[in-house]
């Protein structure tokens, strides 16, 4: 054995509970052996896919020590995201009377502080869960300051220090700019990663001084597998719910949350009511759905009448794979007596339709034209 390999064999690089990303995993791992780490790193990649918690084995790997007893300190401290190892940046609330020269929480009352509290527990024991505070939707300038007292510190004795910045696209225009700044000359043993599915919103600035590492959706069974172990959801939900989750551990939980079998049910009786033209029926079934429920949940409802449409067309094409497996007697009846229908233009009428919530509109208005484009279809089947 070389001597990568035996470098390999003694860290064990098994990437314990990251999922999926094989090649992401094969990138690392190339780079800690060789030796020539990147300052600073983007990991891009949907909500739930694990990039947090490949964030922390690279860390980890990176700090890992021949001594047992070292290493085992080194592994909880930054899994506990502890300062100096980790420097743990996240959107947060703007306190009450916050100026930007307040510290990143300085102006929390107690029951922020309890919340963030909470949630930092939260991720620190299952690193899958989307940490999710009352009012955070923005990455603070004094979160970005704050960096640079954490690098002004000399820790001689840890080999590298991490800035993990969470929703990285959250950062503003100022907050880019100050970011900039410390990734023009980080200090040595300094490494940088920022978490975002949304690249494009950073800085090309930025962006170019990023070495990028691109996660991918998972595949349903990591789902699975991820569910069960991290969240202690049971083996059926998790194996129903994983097609519906696009590949993310957390739109997964979205719809747990939401009441997925429930949701489900519902999705399939106005599918029912819909394609058997029975439109008021139809109707009041969104109406009573609406009634529990918020936009969130129609955005979700909506998604799911797409997939039931994604279904017919997958069977159009011999993909055996459905959603809606339990159901596939009906979408094989649909394409026997309906062959011909057009689907793709009511699937991109629903997408849009589901965006537009977004924007505050009367999720009355919403449910009239989400029959009405149902309507049109079957309009369509019936000429």
């Amino acid at each position: 054995m070389d001597l990568a390999g035996s470098v390999i064999e003694q860290m064990k690089f098994n990437w314990e509970g990251v999922y999926g990303q094989e090649l992401s995993k094969e990138i690392l791992s190339q780079l800690i052996i060789s030796n020539r780490i990147p300052h600073s790193f983007l990991f891009n990649g949907p909500n739930g896919v694990g990039k947090h918690l490949l964030s922390l084995r690279f860390a980890q790997y990176l700090n890992y020590n021949n001594l047992p007893e070292k290493s085992s300190f080194i592994n909880n401290q930054i899994a506990n995201l502890t300062e100096p190892f980790i420097k743990y940046v996240i959107p947060l609330p703007r306190g009450k009377n916050e100026t930007d020269t307040s510290g990143p929480v300085e102006k929390f009352n107690p029951d922020e502080i309890q919340e963030l509290k909470s949630e930092l527990e939260k991720k620190i024991k299952n690193p899958y869960y989307k940490i999710s505070l009352t009012r955070a939707n923005i990455i603070k300038i004094s979160s970005i300051r704050d960096i640079g007292k954490f690098l002004s510190l000399n820790y001689s004795d840890v080999k590298y220090r991490f800035i993990l910045i969470s929703d990285a696209h959250l950062m503003n225009e100022e907050s880019q700019n100050a970011l900039l700044k410390n990734l023009e000359e980080p200090p040595e043993g300094v490494i940088f990663i920022l978490l975002t599915p949304y690249p494009d919103l950073l800085r090309e600035t930025i962006r170019s001084r990023c070495w990028r590492v691109n996660l991918q959706p998972l595949l349903n069974e990591h789902i699975n597998k991820v569910l069960i172990e991290y969240f202690n959801i049971s083996e059926k939900i998790a194996a129903d719910v994983s097609p519906f989750s696009d590949g993310s551990v957390t739109k997964a939980i979205e719809l747990i949350e939401n009441d997925f079998e429930n949701l489900k049910e519902k999705t399939i009786s106005f599918m029912r009511y819909s394609l058997g033209g029975k439109f008021n029926s139809a109707f009041n079934e969104l109406n009573l759905y609406l009634i529990d429920n918020d936009s969130g949940s129609i955005k979700l409802l909506i998604k799911m009448i797409i997939s039931w449409l994604d279904d017919i067309l997958k069977h159009r094409i011999s993909i055996d794979e459905f959603y809606f497996n339990s159901h596939r007697e009906t979408i094989v009846k649909f394409n026997s007596k309906f062959p011909d229908v057009e689907l793709n233009e009511v699937i991109k009428k629903l997408d849009y339709l589901s965006s537009t919530i977004r924007n505050n509109i009367n999720l009355y208005v919403i449910c009239l034209n989400l029959v009405f484009e149902l309507a049109s279809l079957t309009n369509r089947i019936s000429k």
